[in-house]
């Protein structure tokens, strides 16, 4: 695999050519990509992104299924208080800190947004607990707006196989912006993050079946 180290210097990307290549292919095997995190309304889609930072989808899903039967608007989320919201999540990381701030941005959600989530990048970038990152999935997912959350996932896939090399998040989120053709911004994110999920793993990527081992940059794929 390729380490990060390796690209520290140098920020490039793909040709589109190849990038074009890529993406068709991704549309190919899955035309209707999206997110693994279960949800029913763009409230509960941001609890439960808040929620996965440094945890499985899995097991944000296996604590939302019961949370949003009971609470599923920032008022009701607001009114269990600190500990009755961490007695739903307390087997996902981060379960303390991540308690506070869902608390606190269901408070400022109701107190300057109406209970409404926002749709614009600032607005939700000032909510407790909502990174660059989680405003970004929250922007694609429930707005369909053509932008890509950089995670773990995509950081090592596009880092991986040249398609967008950078030494942190938003130089690759800035440069997956310049070499994804427009027709496929929008759903881009979800088939990195499912094909670093799935086929590109972390440490042992599965290269004899990855669709994409052909166009493949990474000087360290194997058959």
């Amino acid at each position: 695999m390729i380490k990060i180290e390796q690209v520290e210097s140098i920020i490039t990307c793909m040709n589109h050519e190849k990038s074009t290549k890529i993406f068709n292919i991704f549309k190919e095997k899955n035309p209707n990509p999206t997110t693994e995190l279960i949800f029913s309304s763009t409230f509960e889609l941001l609890i439960s992104v808040i929620l996965s930072a440094q945890a499985t989808d899995k097991s944000v899903n296996k604590a939302t299924e019961k949370l949003y039967c009971i609470a599923n608007t920032p008022h009701k989320i607001e009114a269990l208080g600190v500990d009755g919201l961490i007695s739903y999540i307390q087997h996902i990381g981060l379960y303390r800190t991540k308690a506070k701030h869902i608390i606190q941005t269901c408070q400022s959600l109701i107190l300057h947004y109406n209970g409404i989530v926002p749709s614009d990048r600032k607005a939700l970038e000032s909510l407790p607990g909502v990174g660059r990152k989680t405003a970004n999935v929250i922007l694609n997912t429930a707005f369909e707006q053509p932008v890509i959350a950089v995670d773990t996932h995509i950081f090592r896939v596009a880092n991986r196989i040249g398609l967008a090399t950078g030494k942190n998040v938003l130089e690759v989120e800035n440069q997956l912006l310049k070499v994804i053709p427009a027709e496929f911004l929008q759903q881009a994110h979800h088939w990195l993050i499912l094909h670093g999920r799935y086929t590109c793993k972390a440490r042992k990527p599965l290269c004899h079946t990855c669709s994409l081992y052909r166009l493949c940059e990474s000087v360290d794929k194997v058959l």
